[in-house]
């Protein structure tokens, strides 16, 4: 059992995470509007919001899968995406962009996995391709970290062998071999059928646990509750509201908010 957000160690003060006036357009339209954040080390933070709000859009501009229209972030006061020249932001090239990318672990909805690969060699491909691992050592990083998530005699499974839960094992498995400083969840279970959804619940729980600083979008205000340290409100493009799990869910802080937990809690 891993232990609840109020038991793990006081948190950092130096940031991990921070994001200052970031917005992002597709044309006319305006996802995100001016979010301002700031992540501790080891601190887990609960994105829930109704769809559409731009949610799954703030965590793909966190590692410049999506460029922000404006504002910046920083990993551990890095300037994620961009440097600075004179007064200006000018952009950075792909490939330092991609090495910044393997810092913020992603995993995705929909697992991602590739197909024609099996789960050792997802986790082996991922480190030779970011960090430019030796194969020999990627395989061996692969084999604890399937052993990590309850999967070392699937290794050499193919994703269409596994289950959804197991496939969501092995991209947060994949994602941790790259040895990332902030891991980027992305409504990781809602692709999963119910009974699956625990076994994967289980491995980010752990993680917390751990002291590992996480970032999880979710529909499932339960598993906010229990694992976050703090929960955001996002609602048309921009967080509306913020607090501790406990006062949030019970004493929602704003009328919207008050809606939607409500909504959710009738589900």
């Amino acid at each position: 059992m891993s232990a609840p957000a109020a038991e793990r160690p006081a948190l950092a003060t130096v940031p991990r995470l921070e994001v200052a006036a970031l917005t992002k357009s597709y044309g006319d339209t305006e996802v995100l509007r001016g979010i301002d954040l700031t992540i501790a080390p080891g601190e887990v933070v609960a994105i829930i919001g109704p769809s559409g709000s731009g949610k799954s859009t703030l965590l793909r501009t966190l590692n410049r899968l999506e460029e922000p229209t404006s504002g910046v972030v920083r990993l551990d006061g890095e300037l994620i995406g961009v440097r600075r020249r004179g007064d200006h932001l000018v952009a950075l090239g792909e490939g330092r962009v991609r090495r910044q990318r393997a810092r913020i672990g992603f995993v995705f909805q929909h697992f991602n996995l590739f197909p024609h690969l099996t789960a050792l060699d997802n986790i082996v491909e991922a480190q030779v391709s970011a960090l430019r691992r030796s194969r020999a050592d990627a395989r061996e990083r692969a084999r604890r970290l399937l052993d990590r998530v309850g999967l070392a005699d699937h290794a050499g499974h193919y994703p269409r062998q596994l289950s959804g839960g197991q496939q969501q094992r092995v991209a947060i498995a994949r994602a941790l071999a790259l040895d990332p400083s902030l891991l980027l969840f992305d409504e990781p279970t809602s692709a999963l059928d119910p009974e699956l959804v625990d076994e994967v619940h289980r491995v980010i729980a752990e993680l917390a646990a751990e002291g590992r600083t996480l970032v999880v979008v979710t529909h499932e205000l339960g598993f906010a509750r229990r694992i976050a340290d703090r929960v955001l409100f996002m609602d048309s493009g921009r967080i509306a509201a913020s607090g501790r799990p406990s006062a949030f869910f019970d004493t929602p802080p704003t009328d919207r908010a008050r809606l939607f937990v409500a909504s959710h809690r009738r589900a």
